[in-house]
């Protein structure tokens, strides 16, 4: 063998540059269009999640008090809301991408990862068209408290702070995708949610896993260009953000439509052993990714990040909290 056939080639593509690669190859094999994959008009009228994934769950005397009927009409409300959230956050991923490649921050245009930022944006606008068919099809009449303009101008003076910062947008990715994810497993493994509706979770899930390794490879290799105020943001406000996330993906509207106290149910709902369950099981994947990308240190996490997710300084699980066996959900 000569010297040059020993020399390694200098266009080798490093290793997290062939892992991107491999994702942009699945996403061209992966092409589907929600409108032509589902079977809206088979969708139920009734109820299309089960008693045990209603928010309620976990509060019997409610659950005593609602008929069928208004389980069903709970139920729809409930999935609405958060497929409404889940295009929202959608909306924010696409335009934090869209941005970092505008503004050139994403490297160079040749770059894998702009690649498939890309591929993921066509895939999110994908996702939720066929959210919004479900929406249409579950017809909902609540109304988010949340939605007004207090909070509106909260989240106006957010969503800049998220699109020119990379890896707190990357951080965020996560828990929009590793929240949903998890609710749309347990509703898509579960016999009696809505066939279509399972459908639909499968597919989404399908596609987000490759989101969320692109959210996990890449939240570290952000995090080590980022100035220190981006890295603060991330250590101490993102995990009251992501607590946020999560409790208002059933916002307080949906209970007035069955008659239930709208703010007073939403508190006790989200202060349940069923909900703390969902939240831990669904943030802890969280805080391991920000680990294995050295965000965060094991030893040092901090506190935020430990009462969101159920954890030690260490990462670990504490074992006195509630757990998706012990509240009956796996």
């Amino acid at each position: 063998m000569t010297m040059i056939e020993e020399r390694p080639s200098t266009t080798t593509a490093a290793p997290a540059d062939q892992k991107v690669e491999r994702l942009n190859t699945a996403s061209v094999k992966r092409v589907i269009e929600p409108e032509d994959r589902f079977a809206w008009a088979d969708m139920t009228k009734g109820q299309v999640i089960p008693d045990a994934l209603l928010s309620v769950a976990g509060l019997p005397e409610v659950m005593a008090r609602l008929t069928p009927e208004q389980k069903a009409l709970l139920s729809r409300e409930e999935t609405a809301a958060m497929l409404s959230t889940g295009v929202m956050f959608e909306a924010t991923l696409c335009a934090g991408f869209m941005w970092q490649i505008a503004t050139g921050n994403s490297s160079d245009i040749g770059d894998p990862r702009v690649v498939y930022m890309l591929h993921e944006v066509g895939e999110e606008t994908r996702h939720s068209r066929a959210f919004i068919r479900v929406v249409q099809e579950l017809s909902p009449t609540a109304k988010n408290p949340l939605a007004n303009p207090v909070f509106k101008a909260i989240e106006k003076r957010m969503l800049p702070v998220l699109l020119k910062n990379p890896a707190l947008l990357a951080t965020m990715i996560l828990a929009g995708e590793e929240i949903p994810d998890l609710l749309q497993k347990l509703a898509s493994e579960h016999p009696e949610t809505d066939a279509v509706l399972a459908s639909v979770n499968k597919y989404h899930r399908q596609e987000e896993a490759r989101h969320l390794a692109f959210a996990r490879l890449t939240v570290g290799e952000l995090w080590q260009t980022a100035s220190r105020r981006e890295k603060a943001r991330i250590k101490y406000m993102a995990p009251t953000m992501i607590d946020g996330l999560f409790d208002t993906f059933v916002h307080p509207g949906v209970y007035a439509t069955v008659g239930l106290p709208t703010w007073k149910t939403w508190r006790a709902a989200n202060q349940t052993p069923e909900r703390k369950a969902v939240k831990y099981a669904a943030i802890r994947p969280i805080v391991k990714a920000l680990l294995d990308g050295n965000v965060l240190k094991k030893g040092r996490i901090p506190k935020g990040w430990q009462q969101v997710a159920g954890v030690d300084a260490n990462g670990v699980a504490l074992p006195e909290l509630p757990t998706l066996e012990s509240v009956g959900l796996q």
